[in-house]
């Protein structure tokens, strides 16, 4: 994955990265926005619809799809998350062609877009972005409320009561190591203070500028008395870490760790397995014990989409089975993940293939309103030069 689709995908802090887009075609298509036949004699409006229950069920909903016959997505790279393939399986099953614009794109190039281009047919009619970038595109009202037929099968938290976006994968902070550079295996915030550790510790950058970097700071708050609303002891840790030595300012990547230079990353875990493990021979990869940071990614029908019908039929098959599982090959966990294992519905393979959440591993995420005031303390407290 290039370093725009590393930083495309942020949570608090926008990057712009300009791309081309792409097309998965399936033949020949035409977009169509307004009525699909629910049953016979019963018209529906595709945009109105707030569930396959207007459509008079699935099979509805995929007829009504399929007249439109085209989906616009953004800022999806083939690489990753595995859309590449549930793209094409996605074109495969229903014969719907998808145009992908800006695979390299941000967050806010998503939200940009929804504005810009609507009531054109460029219009994207669904976005992947992250949940402050969701909550203010809801606060626009941007968003066309939908639930798909698992709604009940994402937590609460990871989901908005009325449906206008919700969460579809994400992952945990987690420590990456070269076990060939890191003689004693690193299990926590706290053992990362020690002196085994000398010159070894990085994040991916600024977190004032970079989310995933902001996301190591929030996740050793935790680890370090710290909370959703109390991010300063994540900044206190990072100054400590710098003072026994152990830090290594700047950015932190695959290739830093490849060359030695920092041999222990911390990081987003599916980041870890999918850029740093394939290019660094026996790496290892640990949620601290002492801290189970997780972020998520959100999917959301724009209001204005061109193929309305396509968006919703889209949205139910990435929150199918098939498509969380389809996640979960791409080493992230899909946020059904947890009934899919009571179910017994889960890919055991890929789900074994994680790294193992410590504790009894309930869900708990930050709010947008925690995630805006901490960003604020970071930007304020974060000293120049570390």
């Amino acid at each position: 994955m290039s370093q725009g689709s590393l930083l495309r995908r942020v949570w608090g802090v926008p990057v712009v990265v300009a791309a081309v887009g792409a097309i998965i075609a399936a033949g020949a298509f035409s977009s169509a926005s307004a009525a699909s036949p629910a049953s016979a004699g019963t018209p529906v409006s595709a945009a109105a619809a707030t569930s396959a229950g207007a459509f008079g069920g699935m099979s509805g909903l995929v007829a009504a799809a399929k007249k439109e016959g085209h989906l616009n997505v953004i800022t999806l790279p083939v690489n990753w998350a595995n859309y590449g393939t549930i793209m094409r399986d996605f074109v495969k099953k229903y014969g719907i062609s998808i145009t992908d614009s800006n695979p390299e794109g941000s967050s806010q190039d998503e939200l940009n877009a929804v504005e810009q281009l609507k009531g054109t047919s460029a219009e994207p009619d669904v976005v992947d972005l992250g949940e402050t970038f969701a909550a203010t595109g809801a606060k626009d009202g941007y968003w066309a409320p939908y639930k798909v037929a698992t709604w009940s099968k994402i937590p609460a938290v990871a989901k908005t009561a009325n449906g206008a976006y919700y969460a579809d994968y994400g992952g945990y902070v987690a420590i990456g190591y070269n076990p060939a550079k890191v003689k004693v295996a690193p299990t926590s915030f706290k053992s990362l203070l020690k002196p085994a550790y000398k010159k070894q510790v990085a994040i991916d950058g600024n977190p004032k500028e970079t989310s995933s970097a902001f996301a190591a700071v929030f996740a050793a708050a935790l680890a370090n008395r710290g909370s959703f609303a109390n991010i300063a002891p994540g900044v206190s840790y990072f100054k400590q870490l710098d003072k026994v030595g152990n830090f290594v300012p700047g950015f932190g990547s695959p290739e830093t760790v490849q060359s030695g230079k920092t041999p222990i990353l911390v990081w987003w875990d599916y980041l870890l397995a999918s850029e740093v493990s394939p290019v660094v021979k026996g790496f290892k990869i640990v949620i601290p014990t002492d801290a189970q940071y997780a972020g998520y990614y959100y999917q959301a029908i724009s209001k204005y989409a061109p193929d309305p019908a396509a968006a919703r039929l889209w949205e139910e098959y990435l929150y199918s089975t098939v498509g969380q599982n389809l996640f979960l090959e791409g080493e992230v966990r899909p946020v059904e993940m947890a009934a899919m294992v009571k179910a017994g519905t889960i890919n055991k393979k890929a789900a074994a293939a994680l790294p193992k959440v410590p504790g009894n591993g309930r869900l708990r995420l930050p709010t947008v309103a925690q995630q805006l005031t901490a960003a604020k303390a970071v930007a304020r407290l974060w000293p120049s030069g570390l």
